[in-house]
């Protein structure tokens, strides 16, 4: 069987300790004397043995470690080397780091047993105190690293299973994230293509009311309303054509959302968290006039829908406020929320409720704010502000 090459720094340790022993050895510095094999070339057997098991630390352990349990065991035989025993020391340790779970969790346990085996069976043997000495450092040679080389495998082992699982965590959220925007536009796109296709379907009855008549004021009529239809259509395909929805989609489009249905919303929202200590408030400021564009409506509407669901998961008890106003040529959308410190959410969510609403107000060229704020006395609050463009009213035209 061919050994595995052994690692460079393990390399360099074993010639170091091999180096140290030699020159403990040359100065006549052994641990020990008068022993079976007192000559004085051998101690460097188990020295050199111990040196060539310390190569094969990290490659191959656990056959390091037998054959450092035999070189310190034929230590005790010769006038011994403090380099020896420090290089077992460290084999015991790598032993434990570097080898199979099995060992790890043996290893130990089994130099505890040698370690009390070794006292009991001194202390039977001369039956005086110098027992426990020799208990004492068999336990500082071999229990001590392995209980070292156990607790630094069990960090190592919790790092990296920590990080592990913050690179699943960070790959899971970010393929949530895709999912959540991807889900959005095409829901948005669904949208977008029913409003278009209604544009498309007054067209058409109004040129066959045209075709078919033939009354002038009916004509001009039919046409005007041709018109706006065209331009309002084309505008909202523009946005569209951004969209890549998906074709294979199944679902049936929703009847799209107004801002007429506000109250119905935030009264469902009452009731939903009466429960919870919240109040909803809603203070429409809009002027009485023509209808806003339907992508503005449908916008906002699901921008107060979003954040009225955001406050009925993570808002403290308190006051809940919707405000709309039509000035500067937008239509300005400000909910308010009581901000205050939970342990978490009432109800898990996806995250995706912020994504969807920058998206579509970047579908309108608009901006979006949201985020903690401090009010009157310093109450913060999470406000959630979004202008979308209209263009200027009649009364500001004027």
């Amino acid at each position: 069987m061919t050994l595995p090459r052994p690692h460079r720094v393990d390399l360099l340790i074993a010639l170091a300790g091999l180096a140290a022993g030699l020159l403990l050895w040359s100065f006549g510095l052994y641990t020990t004397g008068d022993r079976l094999f007192d000559q004085r070339w051998a101690a460097l057997v188990p020295l050199t043995v111990m040196a060539a098991a310390e190569a094969l630390r990290r490659v191959a352990p656990q056959t390091a470690l037998v054959t450092g349990t035999l070189a310190i065991v034929a230590d005790q035989f010769t006038n011994g080397n403090l380099a020896t025993v420090l290089m077992f020391t460290d084999i015991v340790y790598a032993a434990v780091v570097y080898g199979t779970p099995a060992q790890a969790r043996r290893i130990p346990y089994t130099t505890a047993l040698v370690t009390a085996g070794t006292t009991v069976a001194f202390l039977v043997w001369w039956q005086n105190a110098f027992a426990l000495l020799v208990g004492m450092i068999t336990g500082i040679v071999a229990f001590l690293p392995a209980v070292t080389g156990s607790i630094v495998r069990n960090h190592r082992e919790a790092a990296e299973s920590a990080r592990l699982r913050a690179e699943q965590t960070a790959l899971l959220a970010e393929i949530d994230r895709a999912q959540a925007v991807v889900a959005e536009r095409a829901r948005m796109a669904r949208e977008l293509h029913d409003m278009v296709a209604n544009h498309l379907s007054a067209i058409a009855i109004h040129s066959t009311a045209a075709l078919s008549l033939d009354d002038p004021g009916t004509t001009r009529q039919a046409l005007t309303v041709i018109r706006e239809n065209s331009v309002a259509g084309l505008a909202e395909m523009r946005r569209l054509i951004g969209l890549l929805r998906d074709s294979g989609a199944e679902t049936e489009p929703a009847a799209t959302a107004t801002l007429a249905g506000l109250d119905a919303l935030v009264e469902q929202a009452r009731t939903n968290g009466a429960g919870s200590g919240l109040r909803f408030a809603l203070d429409d400021g809009r002027r009485d006039g023509p209808g806003l564009p339907a992508p503005v409506e449908l916008a906002a509407y699901r921008i107060v829908q979003e954040s009225l669901t955001n406050a009925l998961k993570h808002a403290a008890p308190g006051e809940v406020r919707v405000v709309l106003a039509h000035q500067d040529g937008a239509l300005w959308v400000t909910v308010t929320s009581p901000y205050g410190e939970r342990p978490g959410p009432r109800a898990p969510g996806s995250g995706a409720g912020l994504v969807g609403m920058r998206e579509r107000v970047a579908l309108l060229d608009g901006s979006l704010d949201a985020g903690p704020v401090a009010v009157d006395g310093g109450t913060k609050v999470w406000r959630v502000r979004a202008e979308l463009p209209v263009g200027a009213s009649e009364e500001e035209r004027a």
